[in-house]
């Protein structure tokens, strides 16, 4: 299942032994009142109420007499606590405790026993009481009216000392919240009451509104405000001291008028009738720390063939409407959406029909979210009661009295990528498991072993281009905010092909209008997103197109013998020292793969470079970051890029048992072509993003690809630039292949495709005429460039051995006196080793094969 409910709490296992071991010792007393009653025919009657700020659980149940009992399960002691009783057959609404547990305030209300359930006795009132508790004292009403109301302590952001100010906020079904201040004194030791009883200061927080959010984790108020002609979102944040601030208005282009009122979070809500749950709308704010701002609703059913809802992508400036096919017009809807908080994700549920896993960090592509439906087994997964989902990915089943946790499921998500077939489900696991990984090098120890099975599996986009992106955003993502806007998170900026099911419409939204000119924590980093969507116009993320010219224009200069400043050379090559070194830190096992073993000039220079321009880029754009860990973030990112090819090579060769030394093997097995095709696609996939390799990375492709290929395929592999003739490489061919037929045929092949420096530095590593005879031209070429004919003798002075060859003894003759006079020159351009004398060898050696002497 690829996701996951970790059970924090259970009514039945941590309240009820509880209450029955309560029952047994007041019975074993001969207690016949105050404690809890019978609970054995009665566990209906036990239900969750509220979930606190910090975390403890407040939970109702009547005795066999209609009492009404208030206990409280906290969750760092996992210890049970009897809160008060009332002695009236009541039916709870809400109820809250302040942080220090000395007050409960509660809504109760009378119900018909006959007709419908729910339905409160004509002219009832509402109680609303505020109950001192630290120890049971005095009751005070604070509302008795008609109509329903909920309340809500406030809880401070920080646990300090006891306050001495409390607040509470009423949420009327009259459309108003209004919040109490409450003063609290200590009396007779420990004993806290209400500093004056009689009168309760009060202040309207909001009105007019027919749906309201409570974060209970980051104290914030949501509401729908219906003043103006068009629904508005509004959210109140509120501090320590109780003070609030009306932080945005955000229009909402969402239809509310007829849809009744509705409150979410403002704990347990059995007043609706949950059997027509499907009938009514679903409306959620979801937000995460990163200053992502969700808005997720779902209007009524009105087809049983499709479902439509939409997110409001606020920290992106952009809504996104799905419809999904529910399959065959019997398959009633029974159940309502579910929408659940996963931090970086949102889940969309409809049980039996579709699991939507949507990413709301980057919303920008359907395939960057995963979207099942049918006969998976995944759209049964969770409970078809209805969810309610709190802060900080917690869900509560109140039908069951059960919070969860959840998680996503990462050894499911590793399996379903082994088993689907389709592109844009492969693309969306990926992120997923990379994203809310908890043990990030085991996660990409498996993905690395599934691309190494699969590398040619997919299609629509690179598979090692998008792991190597995206394992590299995710591994400095926390270091710093923002970073989702200046380095790439996928490879794929654009997504045409359609997802089985859904379809979807895009269309840009109004942004929030901040209210308040001063941010810190989470308003900062939404400022800071809303900001980048007004101004930053074409987007900031960073791309190697700068460092593509700039490399191409260093190794041009390379070879026309310019150089650039020194300084600017040795501020790269310590670039991809550092780089290099980094890389080796982290990984203290030793390598079975012969990389990083020689110097790849090439490679170091864009590892260099790209170490440059990236801290350029970051340092333009990242305000307010120290530029020494700006440096270290650069130096992270890159070393995190090579070290992930460097590991897809080291798994795939520690799995096929190759040896460094491939040419002592006689014939290439199908092991080593399956590497060669990997290192194939990892070329490829670094090209295209024009991102650097590992030194030494080329020479193995080349001595692979040697050891595999037939000689035409090979030359056209090299042509081609797939394969790179290194100095390396081609040394260790000319010493380690002997001067058979077939590989004098390879040398050969491969020597004239070489520069003409590096040429004849090979030429001298293979003792054979062929190469001889290249020695012998270049030498003669050298001699040649700047030779001005002299007046000569026409009679030649023959040595005893030479050869009866009137042209060649000529031309010999004029290279030698050429040789005596430019000796210094050629001893300094290293042909000391080569004379006319050699020459002259060469050419007999050359002609007596050409005639078959």
């Amino acid at each position: 299942m690829a996701l996951r409910l970790v059970s924090d709490f259970d009514l039945r296992k941590d309240v009820l032994p509880w209450l029955r071991s309560q029952r047994a010792a007041s019975a074993a007393a001969g207690a016949r009142g105050g404690g809890p009653g019978v609970l054995e025919n009665n566990y209906e009657n036990l239900r969750i109420l509220n979930v606190e700020r910090n975390g403890n659980i407040i939970y109702t149940y009547k005795d066999d007499k209609g009492n009404v009992f208030f206990g409280l399960y906290d969750c760092r002691t996992r210890q049970n606590e009897h809160l008060y009783t009332f002695e009236k057959d009541l039916h709870v609404v809400s109820c809250s405790v302040n942080n220090e547990r000395t007050l409960l305030a509660a809504s109760l209300v009378h119900f018909t026993k006959e007709g419908r359930k729910n339905e409160p006795q004509p002219g009832s009132k509402c109680l609303t009481l505020l109950v001192e508790i630290h120890p049971v004292n005095n009751v005070k009403v604070l509302k008795a009216v008609d109509s329903y109301i909920w309340v809500q302590f406030l809880y401070p952001h920080v646990e300090s000392r006891p306050l001495a100010e409390n607040h509470l906020l009423l949420i009327s079904e009259e459309k108003y919240i209004e919040k109490f201040h409450i003063q609290v004194t200590q009396e007779d030791g420990n004993r806290v009451v209400l500093k004056d009883s009689g009168y309760l200061p009060r202040e309207r927080v909001a009105e007019d509104f027919v749906w309201a959010q409570w974060d209970m984790s980051e104290q914030r108020l949501y509401y729908i405000d219906l003043k103006i002609s068009r629904s508005t979102l509004k959210c109140i944040q509120f501090s320590a001291d109780g003070k609030f601030n009306l932080m945005f208005e955000a229009p909402l282009d969402i239809t509310l008028n007829d849809s009744g009122f509705k409150l979410v979070n403002f704990g347990c809500d059995d007043l609706q009738d949950q059997k027509n749950l499907s009938k009514h709308l679903a409306l959620c704010v979801f937000t995460n720390h990163t200053g992502t701002l969700c808005v997720c609703y779902s209007p009524k059913f009105d087809s049983w063939e499709k479902i439509t809802y939409s997110v409001f992508y606020f920290h992106k400036g952009h809504s996104k409407t799905f419809t999904a096919a529910l399959g065959s017009v019997d398959s009633h809807v029974t159940k309502g959406l579910t929408f659940l908080n996963l931090e970086y994700y949102v889940a969309v549920y409809l049980p039996g029909h579709f699991f939507h896993l949507l990413n709301i960090q980057h919303p920008d592509l359907i395939c960057h979210s995963l979207f099942l439906t049918g006969n998976n087994e995944v759209v049964d997964m969770l409970p078809h009661s209805p969810l309610q989902s709190l802060s900080g990915s917690l869900v509560l089943d109140w039908c069951s009295g059960k919070l969860y946790r959840a998680v996503l499921n990462q050894s499911y998500l590793l399996q379903f990528l082994w088993n689907t077939q389709l592109d844009c489900e492969k693309m969306a696991v990926l992120h997923c498991v990379l994203s809310c990984g908890r043990d990030p090098q085991f996660l990409e120890a498996k993905l690395i072993q599934w691309i190494s099975e699969n590398v040619s599996a997919c299609h629509s986009f690179d598979l090692i281009q998008e792991f190597i992106i995206a394992s590299s955003y995710w591994s400095i993502y926390p270091e710093t905010s923002n970073m989702d806007k200046l380095l790439p998170y996928s490879s794929v900026f654009a997504w045409d092909t359609e997802i089985p099911g859904i379809t979807l419409v895009t269309e840009e939204i109004p942004l929030p209008f901040m209210k308040v000119y001063s941010f810190k924590g989470y308003w900062e980093k939404l400022n800071s997103n809303l900001e980048y969507v007004k101004y930053s116009k074409p987007r900031l993320l960073y791309d190697n197109s700068l460092v593509r010219k700039e490399w191409h224009s260093l190794i041009s200069e390379e070879k026309t013998g310019r150089r650039r400043s020194m300084v600017y050379m040795r501020n790269i090559r310590e670039n991809a020292a550092k780089v290099i070194s980094n890389i080796e830190a982290r990984n203290l096992e030793p390598r079975l793969t012969p990389l990083f073993q020689e110097e790849d000039n090439h490679q170091r220079l864009l590892m260099g470079l790209m170490v440059s321009e990236l801290k350029d880029h970051l340092l333009r754009h990242l305000q307010g970051v120290e530029k020494k860990k700006i440096e270290q973030i650069v130096l992270d990112y890159v070393s995190k890029l090579l070290d992930l090819i460097c590991q897809i090579l080291e798994t795939s060769w520690r799995k096929h048992h190759l040896h460094p030394r491939l040419l002592h093997c006689r014939q290439a097995s199908a092991a080593e072509f399956t590497v060669f095709h990997l290192m194939t696609r990892i070329l490829e996939a670094t090209r295209t993003l024009f991102l650097p390799l590992p030194p030494g990375f080329h020479t193995l492709h080349t001595m692979l690809g040697v050891h595999c290929l037939p000689l035409y395929n090979l030359l056209h592999y090299i042509d081609c630039g797939v394969l790179l003739l290194t100095e390396t490489a081609v040394t260790r061919l000319m010493k380690d292949l002997d001067n058979s037929e077939k590989n004098e045929k390879l040398k050969f092949s491969i020597i004239v495709r070489l520069p003409p420096l590096i040429g004849q530095k090979i030429c001298r590593l293979w003792d054979h005429p062929m190469s001889s005879n290249i020695i012998s031209r270049n030498h003669v070429r050298v001699l040649l460039l700047n030779y001005k004919k002299q007046p000569r003798s026409s009679m030649i002075d023959k040595s005893p051995g030479s050869v009866e060859f009137l042209p060649l003894n000529y031309f010999i003759e004029i290279l030698t006196d050429i040789e005596s006079s430019n000796r210094a020159l050629l001893a300094f351009e290293g042909h000391d080793n080569v004379d006319a004398k050699f020459v002259e060898e060469a050419a007999l050696k050359h002609t007596t094969m050409l005639l078959g002497l």
